[in-house]
């Protein structure tokens, strides 16, 4: 299809800030194609369509980097060599979320509130989670958040496993979510300075728009790292089962390598877990 030639694995890893790009066009093209078609669905059916247009990519990725492990046999280069392609993944998260922000923030009120009704609904959800001060609450809090987090990696490793690139189905939907709340921030933070100021200033856009991105980001980035670990561990694993005897040698190296990656993963999200609820109430 079109949107699978505009970018390959072997570019991406070469150029990953281009991914940034691709991720917006992908989840802009997902929004309005949605809106256009699926009208009464189109929460769900813009995630659906953004995943549907990056596959290709991401299956490919999996192949290649499954590749690498046959023929890299130290363990910190191999790492080394996945870094290229989470570093890829991550831009192509970003554009998916400044995207998505970027539409909620642009559009009208009645069209937010129908293409982006399943994502407020599941914020409000979140928001249920209240914590008072006490380091006592906000313990009970961070376990809260890190055993919810560890639910949802688990589903990146169970996609990832049976459908490969499925588990951007779930990060897709992340950025969507995180996409909506701080697209909410910054329409909620513009109106009260319009109605202070009276005038509402490019400035004031960007400036806001600035600090609901670095809300989120703190612990959002690293949370999102850890879960295309896991899920670029697991997808790994997927392929090698379909290339390799289960009892070959290539084949325990590389579910040697891929537990080495959800470990990690597991590692970024406590640290995550701890940005959440320890730094980021500090700074906003």
């Amino acid at each position: 299809m079109v949107l699978e030639i505009l970018i390959n694995p072997k570019r991406a890893e070469r150029k990953p800030w281009e991914m940034f790009f691709i991720g917006l066009l992908y989840s802009s093209i997902a929004i309005f194609l949605g809106m256009w078609i699926f009208e009464k669905y189109v929460s769900l059916v813009m995630v659906f369509l953004t995943v549907l247009g990056c596959t290709h990519l991401i299956q490919g990725t999996l192949k290649m980097e499954e590749e690498k492990d046959t023929r890299i046999g130290a363990e910190v280069m191999l790492l080394k060599e996945h870094g290229k392609a989470l570093s890829f993944f991550m831009f192509l998260f970003l554009g998916f979320v400044v995207s998505f922000s970027f539409w909620y923030i642009m559009l009208p009120s009645d069209a937010i509130n129908q293409i982006f009704s399943s994502q407020i609904d599941t914020i409000r959800a979140i928001s249920n989670m209240t914590v008072s001060g006490s380091f006592s609450s906000q313990s009970r809090l961070f376990s809260q958040i890190f055993f919810n987090n560890m639910k949802v990696l688990f589903f990146c490793i169970l996609f990832a496993f049976f459908y490969g690139a499925g588990a951007v189905f779930i990060l897709a939907w992340n950025a969507s979510v995180i996409g909506t709340a701080i697209g909410n921030l910054v329409r909620n933070a513009i109106s009260v300075i319009a109605s202070e100021a009276g005038l509402v200033s490019i400035g004031n856009y960007f400036a806001t728009y600035s600090l609901g991105l670095m809300r989120y980001f703190i612990h959002g980035l690293p949370e999102i790292l850890a879960y295309f670990t896991a899920a670029l561990g697991a997808g790994i694993i997927s392929i090698a089962a379909v290339r390799h005897n289960f009892g070959s040698g290539q084949f325990k190296h590389i579910v040697s390598d891929s537990f080495d990656l959800i470990a990690i993963s597991i590692v970024i999200l406590f640290i995550a877990a701890l940005l959440e609820v320890f730094i980021t109430p500090l700074l906003f």
